[in-house]
């Protein structure tokens, strides 16, 4: 069953958008900042490498590096110097995503609407401003800011908490298995445009771009809440 047929008789009370790579196309910027810090190590970065540290925490991406680099006690600092080249990339390069703005536009003028990343809040408020949407968000959480990143539910549910709105009657915008995953957790429905598609890719409705007609006349019907 397509997505809009799943959403034709509901429609949310607040909605949470993903930054990195869903509202911000900052995923090029990554990986400009990961392919160095595996060249430093003499090291290949390549599709496989990307899907694997695609969406997780800072944290959780260092303490994957120090393995795969053989340098014990190190997450902590290989995080911090993957995090300081990428907010260089993105402070210069970073564009927003095809239909990003249209969309959040669009949302914001029925229902109360708030950004959540895994990234730190240094690298958020960088992304954010750098695609224009600073001023778009009263509410936003990062990943430096709960006790458990993505995959777990808990950015998702302060989202929804500062917001005032029950995760059950929220929707979630996600581009990673692991975002998705922590939406899900969080009870949120959840609508997926994938930067890496697989045919068993979570989501009540997988889109290949913001700008599908279909989603834009779905919440064109939506009735306005404030």
């Amino acid at each position: 069953m397509d997505g809009i047929e799943v959403f034709a008789d509901w429609s949310p009370t607040a909605v949470v958008f993903d930054c990195d790579g869903l509202l911000v196309d900052t995923e090029p910027c990554w990986t400009v900042a990961e392919t160095e810090v595996y060249a430093r190590r003499g090291l290949t970065f390549g599709p496989a490498e990307k899907e694997f540290l695609l969406g997780r925490s800072i944290e959780a991406v260092g303490e994957e590096l120090a393995k795969t680099f053989d340098e014990p006690g190190q997450a902590a600092a290989i995080g911090a110097e993957l995090q300081l080249l990428t907010a260089e990339v993105i402070a210069a390069e970073a564009e927003p995503m095809p239909g990003a703005h249209e969309l959040v536009e669009l949302i914001a003028a029925r229902v109360p609407v708030a950004v959540a990343s895994n990234s730190s809040r240094h690298l958020l408020r960088t992304a954010l401003q750098r695609g224009g949407f600073g001023d778009a968000f009263s509410v936003s959480v990062a990943g430096d800011e709960v006790e458990r990143p993505k995959p777990a539910p808990d950015i998702y549910l302060l989202a929804c908490e500062r917001l005032g709105a029950k995760p059950q009657n929220s929707l979630a915008f996600e581009d990673s298995a692991t975002g998705a995953r922590s939406a899900l957790a969080a009870r949120l429905r959840l609508i997926s445009v994938p930067t890496f598609l697989r045919p068993d890719f979570p989501g009540d409705w997988v889109l290949p771009s913001l700008k599908d007609p279909d989603l834009g006349k779905w919440i064109a019907g939506w009735p306005r809440s404030r």
